[in-house]
């Protein structure tokens, strides 16, 4: 999962009008490259748009870039991938539209999405493989991703109609930081309910639970546990009041309704098996009445 974002990290702070004083011709913590990005909104020079933002109180607008400053000879110039002064390369990606230079990562520009796509730190890459974690969206090769319209953001091919559509959901916040996920440098991860977590709330979300916080639906296939909890459940006898009563509950998974003996340790849907339900609110009826 990836895109276009910039940025020298924490610490970076201009010591004059020209913002960042030259440091390695490597660029930041972010980026690899060759050259600093003029801002539009102040005219400072940063390594890159992340390491302005940190900076100064305003955002920089990364498509009105015009100008950069090569780290080598510092001549200031037009945004290009290579400097008209010394021929140093800028970065073996650039983009034209985004401005986005960086080592090439198997980065690509989507229209659609308005932004580059690229690999990102912790995107769990083996060599030069994708990750085989096929809710992971927003990683390159161009030619591994499908853009879907619907959800408005790329995802991989394995997910090519088999995948719960949502309008617009990369434009939502993600539920549990509450950070933007369309543009953000973290890789998204996709619910089977369709809803989108950044992949680093997903991770922490797994250690207290297992379902969706917006509705609910299990997060990942729970049918193995669900198995243990059968087996659980005929090991663990309610109490004799308890035995003969009956509740209606509700499966968040399948959506469907059941009435079914009242247990401490969960109760299953009749529908899907799943133990992901809630009682509905009413009065156990005992079976004896």
């Amino acid at each position: 999962m990836a895109e276009a974002s910039e940025g020298c990290g924490p610490g970076c702070e201009p010591e004059s009008e020209q913002g960042c004083e030259p440091g390695s011709e490597q660029g930041c913590e972010h980026y690899r490259r060759g050259c600093r990005l003029r801002a539009p909104c102040c005219g400072k020079l940063y390594p890159c748009r992340l390491c302005h933002d940190g900076a100064e109180q305003h955002q920089l607008d990364r498509f009105r870039v015009s100008e950069v400053q090569c780290i080598r000879c510092r001549l200031l110039q037009k945004a290009q991938q290579r400097c008209e002064g010394c021929d140093s390369l800028f970065g073996e990606y650039y983009c034209d539209i985004c401005h986005l230079f960086d080592r090439d990562k198997k980065q690509y520009h989507c229209q659609e999405c308005g932004i580059c796509r690229c690999v990102r730190a912790g995107a769990r890459l083996r060599g030069d493989q994708p990750c085989p974690d096929t809710s992971l969206c927003r990683i390159g090769p161009k030619e591994d991703f499908f853009h879907c319209s619907k959800c408005n953001l790329c995802l991989s091919l394995s997910l090519q109609g088999k995948h719960k559509c949502i309008e617009n959901v990369s434009r939502q916040d993600c539920p549990i930081c509450l950070e933007d996920i369309h543009t953000s440098r973290v890789g998204a991860h996709v619910l089977p309910c369709g809803h989108l977590l950044h992949r680093t709330c997903y991770d922490e979300m797994l250690k207290k639970g297992y379902r969706c916080p917006l509705c609910m639906h299990s997060a990942l296939d729970m049918t193995r546990y669900w198995r243990q909890l059968d087996d659980e459940v005929a090991q663990t006898p309610m109490p004799t009041e308890y035995q003969n009563m009956m509740v209606e509950i509700l499966c968040n998974d399948c959506h469907a309704r059941s009435r079914v003996q009242f247990h401490l340790l969960g109760m299953k849907c009749q529908s899907c098996e799943s133990y992901n339900t809630a009682q509905d609110g009413r009065c156990g009826l005992s079976l004896e009445q």
